[in-house]
């Protein structure tokens, strides 16, 4: 069962407690004891309990206050664009964000690390039939002329 889909379900459940009257200390100990360490902590169950006093009994998340994300991937596409050979670092700096969103944003894309400069994970149809025709040439020059001669 997925997290998220698991934490739906306790919501529900910590609902059902609420309308049995139960204490938050109550329903925290019959849900540590049915699920152990994947049962809300005690103070999650009072949040929702004070939640469900305000008669807010929508279990969907809502939108968070903070900071949205800075940047859309096209930033970060266009900046490689510009000079490939820059660092996670320097592309933090340029856009204002943190390294790890950086790092993670590189992932995402594909992108790898080779030789100074971003480039794609994957050899597109164009690289992959050049490497094949090299390869070949290769081969073939050594069925001529062994380098061993």
């Amino acid at each position: 069962m997925s997290n998220f889909v698991l934490k739906k379900h306790l919501w529900e459940v910590l609902i059902h407690y609420f309308i049995l009257k139960k204490s938050v200390a109550e329903s925290y100990i019959i849900l540590w004891e049915a699920y152990g360490e994947y049962a809300p902590s005690q103070d999650t169950c009072e949040r929702w309990f004070k939640h469900f006093k305000s008669d807010d009994f929508d279990v969907k998340d809502k939108e968070r206050p903070g900071q949205p994300k800075k940047f859309e991937d096209q930033q970060l596409q266009a900046l490689l664009g510009e000079v490939a050979c820059q660092t996670q670092k320097q592309l933090a700096e340029r856009l204002n964000v943190a390294q790890q969103t950086i790092s993670d944003c590189l992932q995402a894309m594909g992108k790898i690390l080779k030789e100074g400069k971003w480039v794609p994970r994957q050899l597109n149809e164009r690289q992959m039939e050049n490497r094949k025709v090299i390869s070949k040439m290769l081969l073939q020059r050594h069925e001529r002329k062994s380098f061993l001669h």
